[in-house]
């Protein structure tokens, strides 16, 4: 698997530098973002591994998967019991990059005592749950002058689709969160709303140290850009073409973190177009447009 983040996600090695312990700045008060609710002319075509890509099944049965979300009954617990399994399978280290981006590789170096940084915890994470046949891809975050600041302008977090709850909801397997509203799963949109809003009702599920208050103030400055590529296969050579999802009146950004440039980027302002229905199909099925977005399970 190439290292999809950076075609669209320009800043494989410095995307995520900064520490868990460490807020880059201090927090400000956030407004809610705009977005268009009404899709783009043209669609994306997302393209997502089915579980029995053969990938994805030596992942699966070399990691014992099935048997890590033994027990577990709804799309949300089994999200959840692997974003904790991945968060401790190393230490992060935000300035230690994988040579090979792909979570076997990734894994197996793991297993020799190597430690990596945001962008692999999502490759994972990523990987196991498309394994156990919940559609995933990483999303990349960026703060609002992401163009200008010198170091820490990014982070890497999983969103998954729950075929129970028919959405997209985020995990952060660096910190082991997954965030609730209200009881119930959220997005990126979502959070960065909560948040803004002060909303009561947001809080984390997770099964290590992490304190919501603090995981909260870190990533809230990150909640600005979100882009993710538009092919989420595994096992295959894959298109380096990612969508970028832009507050209304934003400034479409071109550069990451002053001098690395941002190419085969695609900008959208709808979020109906940025979070597109996975096909639910037959194996060997063509793919076929649902909404407005079209997703290809291959």
């Amino acid at each position: 698997m190439m290292y999809k983040a950076l075609t669209g996600v320009v800043l494989l090695a410095v995307l995520c530098g900064s520490s868990p312990a460490v807020a880059q700045r201090p927090v400000t008060k956030n407004q809610p973002l705009e977005f268009a609710t009404t899709a783009d002319p043209t669609s994306y075509t997302f393209q997502f591994s089915s579980a029995d890509e053969p990938y994805l099944v030596t992942l699966r049965e070399n990691y014992a998967l099935n048997d890590i979300v033994a027990g577990q009954t709804t799309d949300l617990d089994k999200a959840r019991t692997l974003c904790t399994w991945v968060h401790n399978r190393w230490v992060h280290d935000g300035h230690v990059r994988a040579k090979k981006p792909d979570p076997l590789s990734i894994l197996k170096d793991a297993d020799l005592g190597h430690n990596f940084q945001c962008i692999e915890y999502s490759i994972v994470l990523s990987g196991v749950l498309t394994a156990m046949g919940m559609p995933a891809r990483a999303v990349y975050l960026k703060t609002a002058d992401s163009e200008t600041r010198r170091e820490g302008a990014g982070h890497a977090i999983t969103e998954v689709w729950l075929r129970d709850q028919r959405k997209w909801v985020m995990l952060d397997a660096q910190w082991d969160v997954v965030p609730l509203l209200n009881n119930k799963p959220v997005n990126v949109i979502d959070m960065q709303k909560a948040l803004a809003t002060d909303d009561p009702g947001l809080r984390i599920e997770t099964a290590s140290n992490t304190r919501a208050k603090t995981y909260f103030n870190w990533l809230s400055p990150y909640l600005y850009y979100f882009d993710t590529v538009l092919d989420n296969r595994f096992g295959v050579k894959t298109q380096p073409s990612s969508v970028m999802l832009v507050p209304k009146g934003a400034k479409y950004p071109t550069v990451f973190q002053r001098d690395t440039p941002i190419r085969r980027m695609r900008y959208t302002n709808s979020v109906t177009s940025f979070y597109p229905t996975p096909v639910e199909m037959l194996v060997g099925n063509a793919a076929k447009q649902t909404a407005p977005g079209t997703t290809s399970l291959n």
